[in-house]
């Protein structure tokens, strides 16, 4: 893999979408072990999974997994800590009202 090159990888995965009272939640595991680095993209083959209520539902699928160049790993290293700071709200006053 070059500094602007990109591979593609293709990996069977089981998909997880629970729809309970408990949780809500989505996860995708790979079968073959691959692992996700930052700036990677994943994309998982197939018809969107519905799960309704109070059920959880696995399915094999296929994903792809287009590999980010290193240029592009490099950039989400660095630019990753202010891109989540933006999710937080701080507040400093001596008073807080609810």
């Amino acid at each position: 893999m070059g500094w602007l090159t990109k591979e593609i990888e293709h990996a069977p995965c089981t998909v997880e979408v629970s729809h309970c009272f408990e949780s809500l939640h989505a996860h995708v595991r790979f079968d073959n072990g691959a692992t996700v680095n930052p700036g990677d993209e994943v994309r998982v083959q197939g018809p969107e999974i519905m799960a309704p209520f109070g059920e959880i539902v696995r399915e094999a699928r296929q994903a792809t997994i287009v590999r980010a160049s290193k240029l592009e790993q490099l950039w989400t290293r660095l630019t990753g800590d202010v891109e989540v700071m933006e999710l937080c709200e701080f507040s400093f006053s001596e008073e807080a009202t609810l």
